[in-house]
C-alpha cells in the first residue's frame, strides 16, 4: 500500500521526451503558418540588400582592385586596357612626390583625433551620463555638427578662419591666413574635423553606458572604489564592443577626411590626403584611372585591417 502513491506520481509526471517532440512539432508548425505572402516579403528583405551592397559596395571595390594592375586612362576602350600588374603601387611609394605626405598627413590626422577628439567625447559621455541639469539639450548641441556634412562644417569655420573677416582673427588681432598657410592649415581643418568627431564619439559611448549594468558600479561603491577607478576599473571593460566600434570609426574617419580638404584647396598646399589623391587622379585632369585605383586600393587594404578586427571581436562574442 506504501507504494501506491510513488507509482501514481510517477504516472503523473510527463516524460521529458514528448515534451521536447511537441516543442520541435510547434516550432515547424509555426514555419508552416508563414504564407506565401510572408515568405516572399522576407525573401525580399534579405535579396534586396543584398543586391544594393553587391551592386554599390562589393563590385566597385573588386572593379578598383582589378583596375588599380591597368594603366587605363578612363576613356579608351575596356578591351584595350594593358594590365602592368605592380606598376601602379611601385610608382605610388618611389615617383609620386604628393604619396609621402598625404600618408603622413592621414596618420597625423588619425592621431589626433584617436588621441584628442576620441577621449574628449568619452569624457563628455561620462558628464552627461550623470544626468545632469539641462542634458538634452547639451546632448543635442554637441551632436548636431555630426548631422552636418564635412563639407559643410568647412564652409561654417570658414566663418571663423577667414584671414580678412574671420571671428578668430577679429579677436586675437591677426592676420594669419588659416586655411591657405601651408604651415597651419593642416591643424585647423583637424579642429574642425575634430568638433565633429566629438559628437559622434560622445553619442556612442553614451548609448554604450546607459546598458551598464548599475549593480556593477554599486558594487564598486561599496568596495570604496572612487568614480575615476571605478570607471577606468570596471565601466570601461565592459563598453569592449563600443571600444571597437570607436577604433574602427576614427581609423575610418581619418582615412576619408576628403570633403573638408577638398572644400579648402582640393587636398594641396600642406592639405594632402589619400583620399584626396584618389580624386585628383580619377576626376581630375590627370584621369589615371589605373593609378587613382592603386591608391583606393591602398585605403581599401588599410580600412578592411580593422575592419576584420571589429567583425572577428563581434562574431567571437556572439560564440560566447
Amino acid at each position: 500500500m506504501s507504494d501506491l502513491p510513488l507509482i501514481q506520481a510517477d504516472r503523473a509526471v510527463p516524460p521529458p521526451a514528448a515534451t521536447t517532440s511537441t516543442g520541435g512539432r510547434g516550432r515547424r508548425r509555426r514555419l508552416r503558418l508563414l504564407s506565401r505572402t510572408d515568405r516572399v516579403v522576407i525573401t525580399l528583405m534579405v535579396l534586396v540588400p543584398l543586391l544594393l551592397v553587391t551592386g554599390f559596395v562589393w563590385l566597385p571595390a573588386a572593379a578598383t582592385v582589378l583596375l588599380s594592375g591597368t594603366n587605363w586612362d578612363g576613356i579608351g576602350p575596356l578591351n584595350e586596357i594593358e594590365f602592368i600588374g605592380a606598376r601602379n603601387y611601385s610608382d605610388v611609394v618611389n615617383n609620386y612626390p604628393p604619396f609621402v605626405p598625404a600618408v603622413q598627413h592621414n596618420l597625423l590626422w588619425l592621431a589626433v583625433l584617436f588621441v584628442i577628439a576620441t577621449p574628449f567625447g568619452m569624457f563628455l559621455a561620462v558628464l552627461l551620463d550623470k544626468e545632469l541639469k539641462g542634458s538634452r539639450f547639451y546632448q543635442t548641441a554637441l551632436y548636431l555638427p555630426v548631422v552636418l556634412s564635412l563639407a559643410l562644417i568647412g564652409f561654417v569655420w570658414q566663418l571663423l578662419y577667414s584671414r580678412d573677416q574671420g571671428l578668430i582673427n577679429a579677436v586675437f588681432g591677426s592676420n594669419v591666413d588659416w586655411y591657405g598657410d601651408s604651415s597651419v592649415n593642416i591643424w585647423a581643418v583637424m579642429v574642425a574635423s575634430g568638433w565633429r568627431h566629438v559628437g559622434y564619439i560622445m553619442l556612442l559611448y553614451l548609448a554604450g553606458l546607459k546598458g551598464v549594468d548599475p549593480s556593477l558600479r554599486e558594487a564598486a561603491a561599496v568596495d570604496g572604489a572612487s568614480e575615476s577607478r571605478t570607471f577606468f576599473r570596471v565601466v570601461f571593460p565592459v563598453l569592449r564592443p563600443i571600444n571597437i566600434i570607436v577604433l574602427v570609426v576614427t581609423v575610418i574617419e581619418s582615412l576619408r577626411a576628403f570633403d573638408l580638404v577638398w572644400v579648402v584647396n582640393k587636398g594641396r598646399n600642406g592639405l594632402e590626403l589619400i583620399s584626396a589623391l584618389v580624386t585628383q587622379n580619377v576626376v581630375g585632369e590627370a584621369s589615371r584611372i589605373g593609378f587613382g585605383s592603386a591608391l583606393a586600393t591602398i585605403m581599401l587594404i588599410v580600412s578592411l585591417v580593422f575592419i576584420t578586427i571589429y567583425l572577428a571581436t563581434v562574431m567571437r562574442e556572439n560564440r560566447e
